[in-house]
């Protein structure tokens, strides 16, 4: 991967208004593949009202919009899917592999200015930001290939165990396109809804998304530089340290281990504390006044004690899995150091 590759032309904000305004009009082309979502269905009619009431939408502007929208069984099956058990051996090497290594070092190389600023700004490591967009889309190649309009209106009324979260969900990606002017049928996502090179969800977008190169709009799926500022943004607003610790390995001179797993991620004992219970950092330990979690992985049959401080904790705001975490804190160090090698990978 020499350069950070434009999946497709940016959508001028003008042009973004424009076509706001002639979607309400325009039909869609059927797809025997799918079905029409209604606008008479009462929970629609109901949401519509709520959006017209709370965000002085146009009441047949929203009926236009949803008369539009296509039920999507996919969404609704994937996100239904069992969850397969899955080692972090298998875990770690989907993610923290010589391909995405060098990805990374590539992207690295490629927006190194754009990276040393928001490391400036937020304080954030460069390689964190890198290694968090190649977990999340192999810097940009495989964004998703669903409609966001359809797959968030799929998952707001026909997906009752988060309807919920899917229809508010739904509320900030209108009022999203609205703001930035976006072609409200022209964003592609993942089957939840996630969008462009960092996968924000629309709140998220609204809430943490920056326009970092000053272009006067925030693009998560053309543009790198917003999708750099906007990680970085993400991860301060979730209390990002400058400069602090992420995991560090442990070993333990007790059995007595349960307790401190059961607690949780959120860092809540003291180093100190941990040592006076038989958990020792193995090398470059923190202060003792430092709060740390237990973490514990079985890599290749073999148990790994890890303290993950505060920075791990906020890497699993953005995906609250700790296989993730770590995968993300592997990979970082992998393409740090072939950064700064200077090797080819």
């Amino acid at each position: 991967m020499k350069s950070f590759r434009l999946l497709q032309r940016p959508i001028n904000r003008y042009i973004g208004a424009l076509l706001w305004a002639m979607m309400l009009v325009a039909g869609t082309t059927s797809c025997s593949a799918t079905q029409p979502a209604s606008t008479l269905r009462p929970e629609i009619d109901n949401f519509i009202t709520e959006m017209v009431n709370r965000h002085g939408f146009s009441q047949s502007e929203l009926e236009s919009v949803f008369n539009q929208v296509r039920f999507q069984p996919s969404v609704l099956r994937l996100i239904s899917a069992p969850a397969s058990a899955i080692s972090w051996n298998e875990y770690r090497g989907r993610f923290v592999n010589a391909q995405r290594i060098k990805g990374g070092v590539d992207f690295w190389n490629t927006h190194a200015q754009d990276l040393a600023r928001a490391r400036k700004i937020y304080g954030v490591p460069e390689e964190i930001i890198v290694a968090i967009i190649g977990i999340e889309t192999s810097y940009g190649a495989t964004t998703g290939n669903h409609r966001v309009i359809d797959a968030l209106t799929t998952l707001a009324f026909d997906f009752p165990r988060r309807a919920d979260f899917f229809r508010e969900e739904l509320e900030h990606y209108l009022l999203l396109t609205k703001e930035q002017n976006f072609d409200l049928f022209g964003i592609k996502g993942s089957y939840a809804g996630a969008i462009g090179v960092p996968q924000f969800m629309p709140g998220s977008y609204r809430r943490y998304a920056v326009d970092f190169d000053g272009d006067g709009q925030i693009d998560l799926a053309n543009n790198a530089a917003d999708a750099i500022g906007s990680v970085a943004n993400y991860l301060k607003a979730y209390g990002w340290q400058p400069n602090e610790p992420i995991a560090i390995r442990a070993r333990a001179t007790t059995e007595a281990l349960q307790a401190f797993l059961d607690a949780g991620i959120e860092p809540s004992y003291s180093v100190a504390h941990l040592r006076q219970a038989g958990i020792v950092p193995i090398n470059n330990a923190p202060s003792d006044e430092s709060l740390a979690a237990l973490i514990e992985l079985n890599a290749q049959g073999e148990r790994q004690l890890w303290l993950g401080f505060r920075n791990f904790y906020v890497i699993t705001r953005y995906n609250r899995s700790t296989f993730y975490a770590m995968s993300v804190f592997e990979l970082a160090k992998a393409i740090h150091a072939g950064k700064h090698a200077g090797r080819k990978l």
